[in-house]
């Protein structure tokens, strides 16, 4: 018999629907799994058997054939586990669901050995997904509930086992869950809580003007100081006085977040500005995003928030020069040979560090014990994509030091050779 179960994969910060079509045949027992399949779908088998057999639920036999359509985009990840075990008992051929009951749902979950439903990443991105395909409900994760339900127009069932996930699809048992509700509004207010607040800085009247006008404009900034002014301080306050997060903007943010498995543990909306800051360790495909499967970075993270960059003359250069393009155009393409996503990286750029390599120069209290040319070759190791380059004091002699090279380079090869000394009699 076969049958055709829905559910949705993540692709870049949005999705796309899955068909999953099961056949079950007489014959020799054997599972297959074709549609560009990962590993983790293809060991899938063996949770979803254990699973079933655990619940005493309807387990088939014979030839076992699953499809996971489109065929030419790569299933990643542990989320079919839940539709693939609803798929294999609607083609028993006992007729346990209604047809039309299972196209009206999408279902996303992973499955323990025991039939426990564990949460999985990129609920929200699937929920929007679901909705705008005009599907009437989604079955997720009891974990993931409160990330679904903040799409309106869409019936949420949280489910906590497989049991309960059989029980909802065929309308008898107590163990089926009823839809998930949230106040949107309610939500909202709960989740623009800040621990901290710009009106805890005493004194620093210059610094803070600077950040308030930083803030109005969305302008980066440089934060220069000795250790213990307060620029980490000040950096971790500044995304309070920026503007709330209108609901498109936490929704596209609460995306990012929703594929990158930060989620866990919130209250399924991130309605608050973000502050992202990564170590001066980072890698390129650390800060811009990268790998297999594709993650966004530390600039995605930040999107509608800050992204602090303390201690900068530490960071590698190839790091602060791949921020160049996604400052510019406020999102970051990721192009790779099986695939290309788009993250979105629009962000207001914040970044520190000190005047010298000791920190103390200009502090009334420690003396400097750095070298003029320490402290101009530490300034100008800030050169990076935000514009920020080599002091104007130590411009002119390095760049009349390049000239004077260029112009020896360029001579003839007679030209560069020194007089010859000619003998001279006494």
């Amino acid at each position: 018999m076969l049958s055709h179960v829905w559910s949705g994969a993540t692709l870049g910060v949005d999705a796309l629907p899955i068909e999953i079509e099961t056949s079950v045949e007489g014959g020799m027992p054997r599972y297959t799994v074709v549609g560009l399949p990962q590993a983790a779908v293809r060991e899938s088998r063996d949770r979803v058997m254990a699973a079933l057999k655990h619940n005493g639920l309807p387990v088939p036999r014979g030839a076992i054939t699953v499809n996971l359509a489109p065929a030419d985009v790569r299933k990643e990840g542990a989320a079919f586990d839940l539709p693939l075990a609803i798929g294999l008992m609607a083609a028993t051929g006992e007729e346990l669901f209604d047809g039309e009951r299972l196209d009206d749902l999408w279902i996303t979950g992973e499955l323990a050995l025991d039939g426990t439903v564990r949460p999985v990443k990129g609920v929200l991105p699937i929920a929007l997904e679901a909705e705008k395909e005009g599907r009437q409900g989604l079955v997720v994760p009891a974990e993931n509930a409160a990330e679904a339900a903040v799409v309106e127009g869409l019936d949420v069932y949280p489910v906590e086992t497989i049991k309960e996930a059989f029980d909802l699809l065929t309308g008898g048992g107590e163990s089926a869950p009823a839809p998930y509700t949230r106040d949107l509004d309610a939500l909202f207010a709960e989740a623009r809580s800040y621990r901290r607040c710009f009106s805890d800085v005493r004194g620093q009247a210059g610094v803070k003007r600077a950040l308030e006008v930083a803030a109005a404009g969305g302008h980066n900034v440089l934060l220069v100081g000795p250790p213990g002014a307060g620029k980490t301080m000040l950096a971790r306050r500044l995304p309070t006085i920026l503007p709330p997060l209108t609901t498109a903007e936490a929704l596209e943010t609460t995306k990012i977040h929703s594929v990158s498995g930060s989620m866990n543990g919130r209250n399924g909306l991130v309605a608050h500005r973000p502050f992202v800051s990564p170590h001066h360790t980072v890698s390129d495909a650390g800060l811009c995003g990268g790998g297999v499967p594709p993650q966004p970075g530390e600039i995605s993270m930040a999107h509608h928030g800050v992204l602090f960059l303390d201690e900068l003359p530490e960071f590698k250069r190839s790091v602060l020069e791949v921020m160049r393009q996604p400052m510019e155009s406020g999102q970051i393409t990721i192009s790779r040979a099986r695939f290309t996503v788009d993250y979105p990286a629009r962000f207001m750029l914040v970044a520190s560090m000190n005047p010298c390599p000791c920190g103390h120069l200009g502090d009334p209290r420690r003396e400097c014990v750095c070298a003029p040319g320490q402290v101009q070759r530490y300034i100008g190791r800030r050169r990076c994509a935000s514009g920020w380059c080599v002091p104007a004091a130590a411009r002119p002699r390095r760049w009349a030091a390049t000239r004077q090279r260029t112009r020896q380079m360029t001579k003839p090869i007679a030209a560069r050779r020194p007089p010859a000394r000619t003998a001279t009699r006494r």
